[in-house]
């Protein structure tokens, strides 16, 4: 489920608080998603799962003023799927039969199905395979050839639903994120990198200036036609050093190999945040690692008496008259 315009991590711990009011199993994904187990409540409610959508759609509303979207199937990936293809504020149940599932999956696109980004579907598209249905019937040994022994045998399970993964209680963890939203569709890739360096630099002051390191990062970017994609990759070690946190985003963002994308948004989010002092560095070999950090503090200090614009990236000083056109950027 998804809760709308949430962006307090107290205001999800409530909510939170209110789903533990109909089942102990679920899983918080910040900033405002959360997976949920409901085959105990199903029981202990008799009642219907739609019906339970509801009701705590109804609860969040009327205690917190939070509008929710539900997505309801018998894995994560239907339901994670199902949320995604509902409109603002309702409920998709997907039923728990062999002939709902295909009828809910086989017409969708095969990027609608997670772990599939633009590359991956522009491979499949040139093999005839544009649909989650033509992918299914496709022979696994045909998309291992196609994409390698494990992407071929995942990707051919959940075109046919299955989907191991179970909902795993886990603490809220603390995360903060931050985007940047394009004043129109951007093919530039030279302008997507530039929005990274600045989201990584946005974080990095964040989390120093709140006294935080972070160990995995994640990269959102959304495209023109409503999909999006999401990769994640943890850190060699924590930290809140922004050219460590530019290195990792555009890693991230190569390994998406896009080709011309219309982009309209990207976020970088920081999770596990913990306390620098209870981080650990390890030393390197020279002096060149300490005089970045000497001149973090030194920019960080210019930042905090006249402002965080007052110096930048050179890429982005360079490129400002061009982002005076309309090109935004929302912290998240």
């Amino acid at each position: 489920m998804h809760f709308h315009e949430v962006r307090d991590p107290a205001l999800l711990d409530q909510l939170l608080t209110l789903i533990e009011d109909f089942t102990p199993v679920w899983q918080p994904l910040p900033p405002d998603t959360v997976d949920v187990d409901l085959t105990g409540s199903l029981t202990y409610f008799d009642d219907n799962p739609h019906h339970i959508a509801q009701m705590i759609q109804i609860r969040a509303l009327a205690l917190y003023g939070v509008r929710t979207t539900i997505g309801g199937g018998n894995t994560v990936q239907l339901a994670t799927m199902a949320a995604a293809a509902t409109a603002p504020g309702r409920v998709t149940i997907v039923a728990p039969t062999d002939a709902a599932t295909a009828a809910f999956l086989r017409p969708r696109r095969v990027a609608d199905l997670p772990g599939i980004g633009p590359a991956t579907a522009k491979t499949l598209a040139r093999y005839g395979i544009s649909t989650i249905g033509e992918l299914a019937s496709t022979p696994a040994t045909v998309l291992t050839r196609i994409l390698g022994s494990a992407a071929g045998r995942l990707l051919h399970a959940r075109a046919r639903g299955d989907d191991p993964r179970p909902v795993t209680r886990t603490a809220l963890v603390r995360s903060t994120s931050t985007s940047h939203a394009f004043a129109r569709d951007e093919l530039d890739a030279g302008e997507h990198r530039r929005a990274l360096l600045g989201l990584a630099d946005e974080l990095g002051l964040r989390l120093r200036t709140k006294g935080e390191v972070c160990r995995p990062l994640t990269l959102t970017v959304r495209y023109a036609d409503g999909s999006s994609t999401t990769r994640s990759r943890a850190l060699a070690e924590a930290s809140h050093h922004s050219p460590v946190l530019a290195a990792a985003t555009r890693d991230l963002y190569a390994g998406l190999g896009l080709q011309r994308a219309r982009v309209t948004q990207i976020a970088v989010r920081a999770e596990q945040l913990t306390a620098t002092d209870g981080a650990h560095h390890q030393l390197q070999l020279g002096d060149t690692d300490d005089k970045a950090h000497r001149l973090e503090v030194v920019t960080d200090s210019a930042r905090s008496r006249f402002g965080p614009h007052v110096i930048k990236p050179a890429a982005l000083a360079e490129h400002r008259s061009a982002s005076e056109t309309g090109t935004t950027q929302v912290p998240r």
